[in-house]
């Protein structure tokens, strides 16, 4: 990579990670990434709102299929935490994901295919809202309306050796859902909680069958449901519960054991309420469909990295957090993979995180070798 692409793709993360923007409200963040494009390429760019991409014409005329590169650009609601030169100027949000890191390299690698040149065209997505699941939701449009063959992407990874390229075949991070069991029975006096209908009991009956549920005994992949709040009630001694909600983030290897155990948990919610008299209902939020590869296209990053020599490991079992990637992959084919942080390094969504510039070198040239660039 040449050292001057490095050195502004360096500060653009800097400025990035200095004015972070909460997933669907990436409005600045979006037009710092375009006038850097216009100001420092001659790259097409399509507005399509809250995301754009970038394309690279080939001046020879396209004969090889289309290929395309994803980077994403939200940040977390989360304060920085640690003191940093470049650390965010904005209360309560910051980049504690290293999404600023994945665009700011996803703009060095268009630096260096728009002054080196291609024999093929080619796209650079930049997308919104993946920590809640529904950026890619929307810009999944982008494959077929540009009839997009392979995509990549990579993510940091902490607990990988700096600067290693990470893959694997098949499911690469869990699909997952946020689920909300909702159950209303009827007031009453605390001190005749018979004559009303109170939700604790069959939110606790729930509760406790989530184990038998999740038995690694009853699923081929990893299985989890996670309790993240339980509200039942008011504060007011002098009253039963009549409404309470169950908070629980569902996770699995596999999106037919997703599906399976979120149909057993509604089966059971209605069957508890039943006996209580309750009325039972549901509601998801930050659905991640399971990003699962392409092997022919892991295969891919695989030969770049013998050839370019770039340190390269099998991920051992997938990742547990979810990645909206995959909605790309269910489109058409190609990988997401991991490049190390460092072992030691800080895990993403802490307050000590920060992305590692040095990655940025290593994921242009990974995405330069896919797409065929020489130097």
């Amino acid at each position: 990579m040449e050292l001057r692409n490095l050195e502004l793709a360096k500060e653009l993360r800097r400025q990035l990670h200095k004015n972070p923007e909460l997933s669907n409200h990436e409005t600045q963040t979006k037009e710092r990434l375009i006038d850097f494009l216009r100001t420092h390429t001659k790259l097409e760019i399509v507005d399509r709102g809250r995301w754009f991409y970038a394309v690279y014409r080939s001046r020879k005329g396209n004969t090889c299929e289309n290929i395309a590169f994803r980077a994403d650009f939200d940040a977390l609601p989360m304060n920085e935490g640690v003191s940093l030169p470049w650390g965010s100027k904005v209360t309560g949000v910051a980049h504690k994901c290293g999404h600023d890191g994945h665009s700011a390299s996803l703009v060095g690698f268009a630096l260096e295919v728009d002054q080196k040149g291609s024999d093929r065209d080619i796209f650079f997505l930049f997308q919104h809202a993946e920590e809640t699941g529904d950026g890619a939701a929307e810009c999944v449009t982008f494959i077929r309306e540009n009839n997009i063959n392979e995509i990549f992407a990579f993510h940091n990874g902490s607990g990988f050796p700096r600067g290693s390229v990470v893959v694997i075949d098949g499911t690469c991070n869990c699909a997952s859902k946020g689920m909300v069991i909702h159950m209303e029975g009827r007031p009453a006096h605390a001190s005749q909680p018979e004559k009303g209908a109170n939700p604790a009991y069959a939110i606790a009956r729930v509760v406790s069958a989530i184990p038998e549920l999740t038995s690694p005994d009853k699923n081929r992949g990893m299985v989890l449901c996670t309790v993240v709040q339980i509200n039942v009630g008011e504060r007011a001694f002098g009253m039963s519960a009549s409404k309470g909600e169950l908070l629980l983030t569902i996770r699995a290897h596999y999106e037919d054991e997703l599906y399976r155990l979120q149909a057993s948990l509604e089966d059971l919610a209605r069957k508890e309420g039943e006996k209580d008299g309750l009325k039972v209902s549901f509601s998801y939020h930050d659905v991640f469909p399971v990003t699962s590869n392409h092997k022919e296209s892991s295969d891919k990053i695989r030969s770049v990295c013998k050839e370019k020599g770039l340190p390269l490991l099998e991920m051992p079992e997938p990742r547990r957090g979810s990645e909206d990637f995959g909605h790309f992959l269910k489109a058409t084919k190609g990988a997401l993979c991991y490049i190390g942080n460092g072992e030691d390094y800080p895990p993403v969504h802490t307050h000590e995180y920060d992305f590692p510039d040095e990655i940025i070198e290593t994921a242009v040239e990974l995405f330069k070798g896919l797409a065929g660039i020489r130097d």
